[in-house]
C-alpha cells in the first residue's frame, strides 16, 4: 500500500470509520489508507459486487503486510443513498455495531443524468442521492459517533462556479446536469457548516468539517484491478492535465486530514494547497456556504423532504 500513499498516516489502530461511496475514487482511497493505518472501516455503496471488489483489493494489501500488523480491517454494507428506506435500514444496521470515530460523507453522483430524473421517493435524483440521503444517514448516526469524532462532508470546487437556487432545490423550474451537481454540492456544504453551528450551540463534543479533493481524475490515479482501470486513452488525456490535476489517491488526502489530524477544528474547509492539487491546507468556502440564514432554511427544507428530524435545534 505504500506505493499508493507516499505520505504516512499516523496509526489509527483501535479507531472505527464509516466511508460512504467507498467502492471507487476518493472513497476507496480514503478507506484503503485508513485501514492501512490500522483502522476498522465500514465501506458503503449501492453495489454489493463493486463494494466487494474494492474491499478485496484493500484486504489483499493488508494481507501482504501493509497495515495488517496494526489490525486494520474493512467490511462492506450496501446502502442506496437515493432511497430513504435503504438509508434508514443501513443506518439501523450500522447503529447495531460499534460506534464510529469518524464518518466521511463521500457518496454521491458525479456523472449526473442529462435529463431530470426522480428517486423512488419522488425527489430529483441528484438531490436525493447527494444531499437528502447523506443528511438522513448522518442524522440517524449522530448519536453513534464517539466524543471527539468527526463528520466530514465532501465539498467541491464546483460550489464556486454556480449560483444556488434555494427556492428550487428540486430543479423543477429548469434542470441541467451541471447545475444539478453543483447545486447539490453547495447544499452539502451549507448543511455541513450549519451542522457545525448547531453542534457548537449545544456544546456537543463532535466536529463537522468540509473537505474537497481539488481536481482529481482517474487517469492520474494508480491502477487498482477492479477499482480503477483507466484506458490508455484516458491515461494519455489526463496526463496532459498534469499541471492542474492530481490522482484520486491524492484527492483523498484532505479528507483523511479532516478525519484524523490534530490541527482540525469544526467549521473548517480543507482542500489541496494549490486549490486543484497539492497537500492538504485550510481554504475559504463560498459566502453562500457559510451564510447562517441560508443554512437554517436549507436545513428546514431537507428535514421536511426526508422526514428525518436531526435533533439539533438551530
Amino acid at each position: 500500500m505504500a506505493d499508493w500513499y507516499p505520505a504516512p498516516l499516523p496509526s489509527q489502530e483501535g479507531r472505527r470509520f464509516l466511508v460512504t461511496g467507498a467502492n471507487a475514487g476518493i472513497g476507496f482511497f480514503t478507506s484503503a489508507r485508513l485501514a492501512g493505518a490500522g483502522a476498522d472501516v465500514v465501506m458503503t455503496g449501492r453495489s454489493a459486487e463493486r463494494l466487494e471488489r474494492a474491499a478485496n483489493a484493500i484486504r489483499e494489501r493488508l494481507d501482504a503486510g501493509a497495515g495488517h500488523e496494526l489490525g486494520g480491517s474493512v467490511e462492506t454494507l450496501v446502502i442506496d443513498q437515493s432511497s430513504l428506506e435503504s438509508v434508514a435500514a443501513g443506518a439501523a444496521a450500522l447503529a447495531a455495531g460499534e460506534p464510529f470515530d469518524g464518518i466521511a460523507l463521500n457518496a454521491g453522483m458525479v456523472h449526473t443524468p442529462r435529463r431530470r430524473e426522480t428517486s423512488v421517493d419522488g425527489h430529483e435524483l441528484v438531490l436525493a442521492t447527494n444531499v437528502l440521503g447523506a443528511f438522513a444517514l448522518h442524522a440517524r448516526l449522530l448519536g453513534h459517533v464517539r466524543p471527539g469524532g468527526r463528520i466530514v462532508t465532501l465539498g467541491s470546487l464546483s460550489t464556486q462556479l454556480s449560483t444556488f437556487r434555494i427556492d428550487d432545490l428540486e430543479l423543477e423550474r429548469g434542470y441541467d446536469s451541471w447545475r444539478a451537481y453543483a447545486q447539490s454540492k453547495i447544499a452539502n456544504q451549507v448543511l455541513a457548516f450549519e451542522l457545525d453551528r448547531r453542534l457548537r450551540a449545544q456544546d456537543a463534543p463532535l466536529l463537522s468539517v468540509v473537505a474537497h479533493p481539488g481536481y482529481s481524475i482517474s487517469g492520474r490515479t494508480p491502477f487498482v484491478p477492479g477499482v480503477n482501470e483507466p484506458t490508455r486513452g484516458t491515461r494519455f488525456a489526463d496526463e496532459l492535465q498534469g499541471a492542474m490535476a492530481q490522482g484520486k489517491h491524492r484527492g483523498a488526502e484532505p479528507v483523511l486530514h479532516a478525519l484524523t489530524a490534530d490541527d482540525v477544528a469544526g467549521g473548517q474547509f480543507w482542500g489541496p494547497r494549490h486549490r486543484t492539487k497539492g497537500a492538504p491546507a485550510l481554504g475559504r468556502p463560498t459566502r453562500t456556504s457559510l451564510d447562517p440564514a441560508i443554512g437554517r432554511r436549507v436545513w428546514d427544507l431537507v428535514e421536511q423532504a426526508t422526514g428525518v428530524r436531526h435533533g439539533l435545534v438551530g
